[in-house]
């Protein structure tokens, strides 16, 4: 029987899926839509900060809010990078990424709690971190099967 450390860290990354397929299926959709959330705030002009989020930009210091959203960005692009990849090309490493990204969901959680900021509007990831979190801890279980 295979331990759940060696379903976490597979000696050999492979594109075979171990275990129900859901878990892949739903880390593709993941993946894709990471990607299109860091294109957002690479590209967008205010990063996202202002129309998505509700940040006020015509506060002194915007631009480096809206730096620090593109800045972001680029950060989740790499991470977006890493998930397609894994999604289509290194399945036996998705409960690895659902772990991943379950630690990485809990510290922007984290961080909204020892740095608050008022918003104009709840922003869309702060509603998709409690839809993300059982979502990835559901398949991360599903994937360890």
């Amino acid at each position: 029987m295979t331990s759940i450390f060696h379903i976490l860290f597979p000696p050999v990354a492979d594109n075979l899926i171990r275990g129900p397929k859901l878990p892949a299926y739903v880390f593709a959709v993941i993946a894709v839509i990471s990607m299109l959330r860091s294109l957002i705030h690479l590209l967008a002009p205010d990063g996202g900060a202002g129309k998505i989020a509700g940040m006020d930009l015509s506060v002194a210091g915007a631009s480096g809010i809206v730096f620090a959203f593109a800045l972001w960005g680029s950060a989740q692009l790499v991470y977006a990078i890493v998930q397609l990849l894994v999604a289509f090309r290194y399945r036996s490493l998705i409960p690895f990424m659902y772990l991943l990204l379950i630690v990485e969901t809990l510290l922007r959680i984290l961080v909204a709690r020892m740095k608050p900021v008022t918003f104009a509007h709840t922003p869309p990831g702060a509603i998709g971190n409690w839809i993300i979190l059982p979502v990835a801890a559901v398949m991360l279980l599903l994937s360890l099967r």
